[in-house]
């Protein structure tokens, strides 16, 4: 038994040495299960209705006929951390357009988003996807996932893992 838990440990602290966003902070019981029953992500061309949910500055947010960018993320993330600043760039860039944006984190608490986004100066609309309201919209398995949907609700893009900055950028030309 000592054994086993001795080499436990080592593994841990090898694994924590070659990938070091590994120890950064462990899935909560609760966010694990959700990933374990993720479901696949929706393809090009599927029809998706987002409910309405309450974004971290108090407003409402409902998916009305307006294009749609929903980008899916978390503060704990290496590659979300490496994909927002673009995500950023394109919100400043094309809001002014008539494309609406929606960043859903995942994190433990709507707190720890708010504080990220605020160090970071993100200003893009983001809410918290709490696992309830993750029972009527499922975030798909994979973080970050990001999803472009036309006016209809159909989708044109869905992307999981981090995009770089000139995929991001060529986002609004599929619109």
């Amino acid at each position: 038994m000592a054994f086993q838990t001795r080499r436990q440990v080592t593994l841990g602290l090898s694994l924590g040495a070659l990938w070091p966003w590994a120890s950064v902070q462990a899935q909560n019981p609760s966010e694990a299960a959700l990933e374990a029953v993720a479901p696949a992500m929706p393809r090009v061309g599927d029809v998706l209705k987002v409910p309405s949910i309450r974004l971290l500055t108090g407003q409402d947010f409902q998916h009305d006929r307006q294009p749609l960018l929903l980008y899916w993320w978390s503060s704990t993330c290496p590659f979300c951390a490496l994909q927002s600043p673009s995500m950023q760039g394109l919100w400043q860039a094309q809001k002014s357009r008539g494309l609406r944006m929606l960043a859903l984190s995942i994190d433990k608490k709507p707190e720890d988003a708010q504080a990220y986004l605020k160090k970071r100066g993100y200003t893009f609309p983001s809410a918290w996807a709490s696992p309830e309201w993750r029972k009527q919209f499922p975030k798909p398995k994979g973080l970050p996932i990001t999803l472009l949907m036309d006016s209809q609700h159909k989708v044109l893009l869905a992307e999981k893992g981090q995009m770089f900055a000139e995929d991001v950028e060529a986002i609004p030309r599929l619109l």
